[in-house]
């Protein structure tokens, strides 16, 4: 994204970019690609038994838990087999909002800012006084991208976009800390009767001051949202119509 082939507009409080819906569609289509290569990447390892400097952390719940050392922020990633849930009863209920409700259920505010395409959405994500410590008193704004793949495979890809583009559409509220969700996102695999493979990816920059250990492990705990989304996708409309 270059400022020559968009307007730059600066305040005496931070910059900020305010750019054309083309541009800001075709930023988010790259760097949602990316977003969607990765989480393949990471479900693919997880097929093939590790890799890629995955590590099993534990299996839990019947949920695998692992990790990829990425700096001083761990990437994590859950994976659980998903019986008589189909990828369509699943991802309907595994939208940016719906798991940001799973991750801490003191959620303030969650909007759509913006639709950039029938698949790419833009989200606003605030969290309160009463929110967990990794999200509180912090926002989020976020690309959602959900693509089907040619053998029926769901991806949903969420990340944050940067924070000059998110000030150019959305002024930061004064009372909240702005996070980076550097990554995140689902692969769901359609198995045999109507049930799928679920894989979870996440690596969240909450900003502020906390420790990274305790950032880390708290991490361990989002990806564990897929149990409260499976519960939520079992008792969706959509098994009703199917």
């Amino acid at each position: 994204m270059s400022n020559t082939s968009s307007p730059v507009t600066a305040s005496s409080c931070s910059r900020s970019w305010s750019v054309s819906e083309d541009s800001l569609r075709r930023y988010v289509t790259y760097a949602s690609e990316r977003c969607i290569q990765e989480l393949l990447s990471a479900s693919e390892s997880s097929r093939a038994g590790g890799g890629d400097g995955w590590k099993v952390l534990a299996f839990q719940n019947g949920v695998e838990i692992s990790k990829r050392s990425a700096g001083s922020l761990h990437v994590f990633r859950s994976r659980w087999l998903l019986r008589s849930v189909s990828p369509q009863q699943f991802i309907v209920v595994a939208t940016a909002i719906d798991a940001a409700k799973q991750w801490d259920p003191d959620l303030v505010e969650a909007k759509h800012i913006k639709d950039l395409d029938d698949n790419l959405s833009i989200i606003g994500l605030r969290f309160g006084d009463s929110s967990k410590p990794l999200f509180k008193k912090r926002e989020f704004i976020v690309y959602e991208r959900r693509e089907t793949l040619d053998d029926g495979t769901l991806v949903v890809a969420v990340a944050s976009l940067p924070k000059e583009i998110a000030a150019g559409l959305q002024p930061k509220n004064n009372k909240a800390i702005r996070g980076l969700l550097l990554q995140s996102g689902w692969v769901v695999e359609k198995l045999e009767d109507d049930s799928c493979m679920v894989t979870y990816v996440v690596q969240l920059d909450p900003a502020g001051w906390l420790p990274k250990c305790f950032v880390n492990r708290l991490n361990t705990k989002l990806v564990m949202i897929i149990e409260n989304l499976k519960k939520l996708a079992e008792t969706s409309p959509m098994e009703k119509e199917m």
